[in-house]
C-alpha cells in the first residue's frame, strides 16, 4: 500500500497495515479505471473552460491522464498491476498522474471529491453495461422468436400446478418468455432515465465554491442532465438498486425457464434434448447428461438477488450524505453484471442448439383429457349453461378414464349415452372438434395458441425487433 494518501496531512501515525487491507477497494473498483479516467478528462476540461486552470495545464495533465490509462490497460492485460498500490481506483489514478507530470497532478482535483468522483464512475460504467444486456437481451428476444416460428404447430402440453390442463403449442410457450424478456428490455430502458444523470461537481457533500460548470461536464460525458441537490448526487444509489432490481426479474424469468428446461430433457417428459456443447457428464455413471447450464442459472439467481438484498440492507439505515458502508456497492453489482452478461451470452445457444421432440409433445397433449374445456365450451355454445357443461364434461371423464380412453376415442354410442339427454350427437363431429389441433385453433382470442394468432403476433414483433 502507498504510503502517501490523498487524506494522510491530517493524521500523524500510519494506518495499521490490516486496516489498509480491510478498507482498500482497489481489488474491485479497478472495474471502473476507464470510468474514472474519462471522468477526470471532462473534470479537467471544464476546469480549463471556466478558467480555474490554465490551458496549457490542462493540456498537461489531459495527457498524463491518457498514458495513465495506456499504461494500466498494458498493465492489467498482461497481469502485472499491483492491486496493492493505492488505496483505491482515485488514489491509483491520481498518483499515477503526479508521477507522470509532477505537483501539477494534484491540480486534477480542484473542485470535486471521491464522493462525486465514484459516483459518477459508477454511473457511467453502469450506463455502459445496462446498454450491452440490453443489446444482449434483444439477440435473446430474437432467437426465442425464430423458434416459436418454427414452433407455431408444435404441439404440447400446457400445465397448471405442473398437471396437464390444456393443449397449446411449444411456440406459444416460447412466446411468453420472449414477452417476460420484452418487459425487462423495457425496464432497463427506464432504469437508464435515472442512471444517466451526472453528480459530478457536487464535491463531498455541499458542491463547490469554485466556478464548476456542471452542466458542461455532465454533456462531455454524455449524461441527460446533472442531479440538482448535492447531497442526493453523492448519497443516491437508488440507480444502483434499481438496475440490480431489474436484473433479479431477468433472473428469475430465466429462472423459471430453466427450470422448465430442467424437466423438458428429463426422460420423465423426453420433449427436448440439450446439445452436447451445453451438458456435462457424471464422473461415476456413464450414462448421464446433465443440464448444467441450465441448472447454474436457476442457482445463480439466487446469487443476483443477494447482491441486491445485500445492498438494500446496507443502504436501509444510513445518513446522508457519503459513509463507508456505500464502498459495499461494487461488489455485488460488478458480479451481478457478470453473472447477467455470461448467462444472456450462453442460454441463446443452448435454446438454439436443443432438439425438439414434436412426436414427444404431441403425444403428451394427446393424454389426460386436455380437451375437456373445449367440450364444455362447445356444449355451452349449444345452449347449456357452462356451469352444467362443466359438470356433464366431468361425468364424461370419469366416464372415459374407467374405460381407459380419451375423449375424442369414445364412440357414436358412448356419446349418446352421455349427452344424448342434452344435444344430438355425431361421434364424428366431436371427434373433429376434440383433436389436440382443433383444440387448440379454437383458442384464436388475442394471445391465445391458436396457430394463425401466433403468425399475428409473430409479425408484430418481428417489426419491433426491426426498429432496434
Amino acid at each position: 500500500m502507498a504510503k502517501n494518501k490523498l487524506w494522510g496531512g491530517r493524521f500523524e501515525a500510519k494506518t495499521s497495515e490490516l486496516m489498509d487491507k480491510f478498507n482498500a477497494s482497489l481489488p474491485f473498483d479497478i472495474n471502473l479505471m476507464e470510468y474514472d479516467i474519462r471522468g477526470s478528462l471532462a473534470h479537467v476540461k471544464m476546469l480549463g473552460r471556466q478558467d480555474i486552470l490554465k490551458a496549457e495545464e490542462v493540456e498537461k495533465i489531459t495527457e498524463g491522464l491518457k498514458a495513465v490509462r495506456k499504461d494500466l490497460r498494458a498493465e492489467l492485460e498482461t497481469g502485472v498491476f499491483d492491486f496493492n498500490e493505492a488505496e483505491d481506483i482515485h488514489s491509483l489514478v491520481e498518483s499515477r498522474l503526479t508521477q507522470k507530470i509532477g505537483e501539477l497532478g494534484g491540480k486534477l482535483h480542484t473542485g470535486r471529491s471521491r464522493n462525486d468522483q465514484v459516483a459518477v464512475d459508477m454511473r457511467l460504467y453502469l450506463r455502459d453495461q445496462t446498454e450491452q444486456i440490453m443489446e444482449m437481451i434483444l439477440k435473446f428476444m430474437q432467437v426465442l422468436l425464430e423458434l416459436a416460428e418454427e414452433h407455431i404447430e408444435t404441439v404440447m402440453p400446457g400445465y397448471t400446478h405442473l398437471q396437464r390442463a390444456q393443449a397449446l403449442t411449444f411456440g406459444h410457450h416460447l412466446l411468453a418468455y420472449y414477452f417476460k424478456l420484452k418487459r425487462d428490455y423495457e425496464r432497463f430502458q427506464d432504469a437508464l432515465k435515472r442512471i444517466n444523470v451526472s453528480p459530478l461537481g457536487s464535491g463531498a457533500l455541499a458542491g463547490s465554491s469554485f466556478n464548476l460548470d456542471r452542466d458542461f461536464t455532465a454533456q462531455e460525458l454524455g449524461f441527460d442532465r446533472a442531479c440538482e441537490n448535492s447531497l442526493d448526487g453523492v448519497s443516491d444509489r437508488d440507480f444502483v438498486l434499481e438496475f440490480l432490481s431489474v436484473a433479479s426479474n431477468l433472473m428469475l424469468h430465466l429462472s423459471r425457464l430453466s427450470e422448465e428446461v430442467i424437466l423438458w430433457n428429463s426422460k420423465e417428459f423426453s420433449f427436448i434434448e440439450l446439445a452436447d456443447q451445453y451438458t456435462t457428464g457424471s464422473s461415476i455413471m456413464p450414462q448421464k447428461k446433465n443440464p448444467d447450464l441450465a441448472e447454474l442459472v436457476r442457482g445463480k439467481t439466487g446469487r443476483v438477488i443477494g447482491s441486491l438484498n445485500q445492498l438494500m440492507l446496507t443502504i436501509k439505515g444510513l445518513p446522508l450524505a457519503y459513509n463507508k458502508d456505500l464502498q459495499e456497492d461494487k461488489e455485488g453489482l460488478f458480479d451481478s453484471v457478470d453473472t447477467v452478461k455470461i448467462i444472456l451470452k450462453l442460454y441463446p445457444e443452448m435454446l438454439k442448439t436443443m432438439k425438439v421432440k414434436k412426436e414427444v409433445m404431441k403425444k403428451a397433449a394427446s393424454k389426460g383429457f386436455l380437451n375437456a374445456t373445449e367440450l364444455a365450451d362447445f356444449l355451452a355454445d349449444k345452449g347449456i349453461p357452462f356451469r352444467q357443461a362443466h359438470q356433464i364434461v366431468g361425468e364424461a371423464v370419469l366416464f372415459a378414464a374407467k374405460k381407459e380412453k380419451e375423449l375424442d376415442q369414445l364412440g357414436q354410442a358412448e356419446w349418446e349415452e352421455l349427452l344424448a339427454q342434452h344435444i344430438e350427437v355425431e361421434a364424428e363431429v366431436l371427434q373433429k372438434k376434440l383433436s389436440v389441433e382443433a383444440a387448440v385453433n379454437s383458442h384464436a382470442t388475442k394471445g391465445g395458441p391458436a396457430f394463425t394468432e401466433s403468425k399475428r403476433t409473430i409479425k408484430k414483433e418481428k417489426k419491433f425487433l426491426a426498429e432496434k
